[in-house]
């Protein structure tokens, strides 16, 4: 899967792109991420991108003319490539979405700041706005960065069990939140990993994991069951 980031900072992703599984997977060729700075295809003095919106108010907007320059240079590589722009005003980032999302190999990936985009970004580009959440951060790149670990879980050979992404919270066909896991050591300050987990009856693990995920799923987000849940419940714990 190939990533192209369109934000005016590429220096923040030095880091996040340096470690863990995405590095990794950047080392061996699964994942190519690219940065694109912004002021890169400026047509102002200076390099500047931003002007004052038409019709007054606060902030600055991000211009036109570089997003739409910078964008339909990466299409040329690919006509294929789709363009996802973040935003508080796009559809809510899901799991759903995650694994729709995952069916593409290459996104070019819009990192909004100040007071967000020319209206004429979205209508010329007709990118797929997305938002991490009910919330405004200072720009685009902390979402790109969501979005990216979330999409790089999709492709085959990133994570070291290929079942970790589909027995995750959310995943397609699980509503339900994890159920508690526990390792080394066996007690812990007066608390104790459950006996039916040192038991080795498999079975009966299955059971429980089933169980404490639809209770912890009624006590944290009862949202994700069912208006009428007897029923339905019965059939995930079957």
């Amino acid at each position: 899967m190939r990533l192209d980031v369109v934000t005016l900072f590429p220096e923040m992703f030095s880091g996040y792109l340096g470690q863990s599984l995405l590095k990794k997977a950047i080392d061996v060729g699964l994942i190519d991420v690219q940065m694109h700075d912004l002021r890169d295809w400026s047509r102002q003095k200076h390099h500047r991108v931003d002007d004052r919106p038409f019709g007054g108010g606060p902030g600055m907007i991000l211009m036109v003319e570089p997003v739409v320059d910078c964008v339909e240079s990466i299409r040329k590589l690919n006509a294929n490539a789709k363009t996802l722009l973040l935003s508080p005003q796009g559809k809510r980032l899901d799991q759903p979405m995650v694994e729709s999302l995952s069916e593409n190999d290459h996104y070019i990936v819009l990192c909004g700041r100040y007071e967000g985009f020319d209206q004429r970004v979205i209508d010329v580009l007709q990118p797929q706005e997305i938002s991490i959440g009910d919330f405004i951060l200072n720009g685009g790149e902390v979402a790109a960065m969501v979005l990216i670990d979330s999409l790089i879980r999709m492709v085959p050979g990133v994570l070291g069990d290929e079942n970790s992404c589909i027995e995750d919270s959310f995943s397609s066909g699980n509503r339900m939140l994890e159920f508690p896991q526990y390792t080394r050591p066996r007690e812990f300050r007066g608390f104790s990993v459950p006996e039916i987990l040192l038991s080795g009856n498999h079975e009966k693990i299955r059971q429980w994991r089933k169980e404490q995920s639809i209770e912890k799923t009624r006590e944290q987000r009862p949202d994700l069951l069912p208006v009428d849940n007897s029923a339905d419940l019965k059939e995930l714990d079957s």
